[in-house]
């Protein structure tokens, strides 16, 4: 049986040891064909750039040419094989893990890791260079980290050879300094005398001799463009259409891993990997839109080893890298944008190919760097600009728990998940809905300062009532569900993981303020006439499972709950 390889990006070791692999080679014909041999190329964190590089590298690799057949030879590429296959030496970059406490431990360990990354290089083509140790000991002793690439150029100009240069991760270092909000840190590396300019001033000169091509991974724009001058030769295909699908799974994609893995349920499944893990579109006039590949790895490698769905949807470590977004909504601004933005599900905005980090913190800026972060897609385009929403149920569960986090910091909330949990199986289990509203209303929406009653609407609570309802195992909540009686507020569909679950849930939810008082008995004749026209609606007609609720809010510290 084929294996699921989550987590790995060694191309070799998936080909040679049974892992699937989803075929991308045909994208290697496509960027050789580009208007430049220096590319840029942005995806989400963890969506598979790391094992396209491994790819890239394996394939024109010199050293690799008694393999091709092995490695590529059922692969588009090994069937219509580009005249640069196996024609460069190969020098990969990885600048993750550096040490980012100052400027001269940054310098040290940056300097370092080059001099890892030249040795290992020589290592591996120690059968061209004469005087390989000799070459070893001249890196060492270079002052600089200028020296250090120039005695390497010159050295592969001595033997007469080409370097495909790889660069993993570039800006990750940037992006711990950005995040700790030090723009003076930042601004010393990146400025003209800096030592990242520097490296990268050389690479550029290295173009002239040696350095025939170029490929840089990362998350973010923000350090090339600040480099400017210092390194304007790549040209930046992320948004490029014919790329779209470069990294992620098409859903033809998926539905062919479903079969490799020997899994049957494939329709149902679909449905679910659907909802989960995708949704992303890099070019507004793509046809189709990708998963993210490492979470659908992650649900198969997990569904696998139990039999059953995952216990929980989203890797920790995914988790964990998002956890940049409470770095990234430090400032006021970005913090209410980012919660407009999770209360109307999407933006409206126009997507910024390049921007510095002064400019960073502005708010078109900030949103592009959503959606290279993942956290926002294209959706459609709207006027002359794009409409971006969140891509797929995960990432919106990323979101929610930002405000959750938010609301416990700001407004000391910390509630008694006992308790919570004990409202929630009422809804689930008993049918029984008012508990859960009173709870939140007590313990949340009271909690809450008067100053925030201004941006108080039914968007609002909503979002605050589904976000005490994520990680309840017990729900999966859909807002503005799409029926033929026009959007549910709220619909909340059992849990792919809890089957048990006795009820599902429709809910309208209004808001009033309490100078609308005695508006209530028209709002509620007309939120039972909305409940009736859903529950009228294909897949839910004749349900016994679905229960409806009108919940009008009155005000922050009011509520009536309406079951039908």
């Amino acid at each position: 049986m084929i294996k699921i390889p989550y987590g790995m990006s060694n191309f070799r070791a998936m080909r040679e040891e049974g892992y699937l692999y989803v075929d991308k080679t045909m994208y290697i014909e496509k960027i050789e064909n580009l208007n430049s041999k220096y590319l840029f190329f942005i995806r989400p964190r963890r969506f598979g750039k790391s094992l396209f590089l491994s790819t890239l590298e394996n394939y024109y690799d010199i050293n690799n040419e008694k393999d091709f057949e092995k490695l590529f030879g059922d692969l588009y590429i090994g069937k219509k094989p580009t005249k640069l296959k196996n024609s460069y030496m190969i020098l990969k970059l990885n600048f993750s893990g550096l040490d980012t406490f100052n400027r001269d431990r940054l310098e040290i360990s940056f300097k370092q890791n080059l001099i890892d990354s030249i040795t290992s290089f020589l290592n591996d083509y120690q059968n061209i260079f004469k005087d390989i140790e000799g070459i070893k000991e001249n890196i060492k002793e270079k002052p600089d980290i200028k020296s250090i690439v120039n005695q390497l150029i010159n050295e592969v100009k001595k033997v007469g050879k080409k370097i495909y240069l790889i660069i993993d991760e570039y800006d990750h270092f940037a992006n711990d300094i950005i995040a700790m909000g030090d723009n003076e840190f930042y601004r010393e590396i990146v400025r003209a005398s800096g030592f990242v300019r520097d490296f990268y001033e050389t690479l550029k000169i290295g173009t002239e001799s040696v350095i025939d091509r170029i490929f840089i991974t990362e998350i973010s724009p923000i350090m090339l463009d600040d480099l400017t001058s210092g390194f304007n030769i790549a040209l930046n295909v992320t948004m490029d259409l014919s790329l779209n699908e470069m990294l992620g799974f098409t859903e033809e994609e998926v539905e062919k891993v479903l079969e490799e893995v020997g899994i049957e349920e494939k329709e149902e499944l679909i449905d679910n990997l659907r909802e989960l893990y995708d949704g992303y579109k890099f070019n507004k006039n793509a046809k189709r839109r990708v998963y993210n590949p490492d979470m659908v790895l992650y649900f198969l490698a997990q569904y696998k080893n139990t039999g059953g769905y995952p216990e929980y949807l989203v890797d920790d470590n995914v988790k964990t890298d998002y956890g940049r977004l409470n770095r990234l909504t430090m400032n006021e601004e970005n913090r209410a944008l980012l919660e407009r933005i999770i209360k109307e599900e999407g933006i409206v905005a126009e997507i910024v190919t390049k921007f510095s980090f002064d400019r960073m913190y502005d708010e078109e800026y900030f949103i592009s760097l959503l959606f290279y972060m993942g956290l926002l897609t294209i959706e459609r385009q709207e006027k002359t600009r794009l409409f971006l929403k969140i891509p797929n149920y995960v990432i919106k569960t990323i979101m929610w728990e930002y405000i959750e986090t938010n609301l416990k910091k700001e407004y000391k909330i910390n509630l008694d998940l006992n308790e919570l949990r004990k409202t929630i199986e009422e809804m689930a289990y008993e049918g029984r809905i008012k508990p859960y509203i009173e709870y939140i209303s007590r313990n949340v929406l009271k909690v809450l300062s008067n100053r925030d009653i201004i941006n108080f609407d039914e968007k609002y609570i909503k979002v605050i009532l589904i976000t005490y309802l994520v990680n309840s195992k017990a729900y999966r909540p859909i807002s503005e569900r799409e029926t033929e009686g026009g959007y549910i507020d709220i619909y909340l569909e059992r849990d792919i993981r809890m089957p048990d679950v006795k009820y599902e849930w429709l809910i309208e939810l209004k808001y009033i303020k309490k100078s609308e008082k005695d508006k209530v008995d028209k709002i509620k004749e007309e939120g039972i006439k909305q409940l009736k026209r859903y529950i009228e609606s294909r897949g839910l007609k004749d349900r016994k499972d679905v229960k409806q609720a009108l919940v009008i809010f009155i005000g922050k510290d009011e509520y009536q709950v309406i079951e039908i």
